[in-house]
């Protein structure tokens, strides 16, 4: 039994194919995944459900809906790793950041990480964030 199986991955994600291909990695790495496809069903997902670390898609139902539900998950679980994704870099070319005090005063979540995506990547930050729970 992997040491993981006692995490549960909450992923929330408008597309359909990216929640899916990530829910079947995680379970292959020995986790829990939990879905919502949008930022209002997330809201209910997490009043039934326990979880570990959250990834949350930027744009959903609305362009700010990830920023929106961060915000949400750290106000309410403040030491509960968030790990927001996003395609607007590869889709605009804006860069923006959790590195610093600043960004991370605006940016409720404990990394960013750019869309298209590797799983090892997000692996890898999954497995760092919740060393320290």
């Amino acid at each position: 039994m992997s040491p993981n199986s006692r995490k549960t991955i909450l992923i929330v994600e408008d597309d359909s194919d990216f929640r899916f291909q990530q829910k079947v990695n995680l379970e292959a790495a020995g986790f829990n995944v939990i879905m919502a496809e949008n930022e209002n069903a997330a809201r209910e997902v997490m009043k039934e459900n326990e979880f570990d670390l959250a990834i949350v898609d930027l744009m959903m139902e609305a362009v700010d809906a990830g920023f929106t539900l961060c915000y949400e998950i750290k106000k309410q679980w403040p030491h509960k790793p968030v790990i927001l994704v996003s395609v607007v870099t590869h889709e605009t070319g804006i860069e923006f950041d959790a590195a610093t005090d600043e960004e991370r005063s605006w940016v409720k979540a404990d990394v960013l990480l750019a869309k298209p995506l590797r799983f090892e990547q997000l692996s890898h930050e999954i497995e760092r964030l919740l060393k320290n729970l």
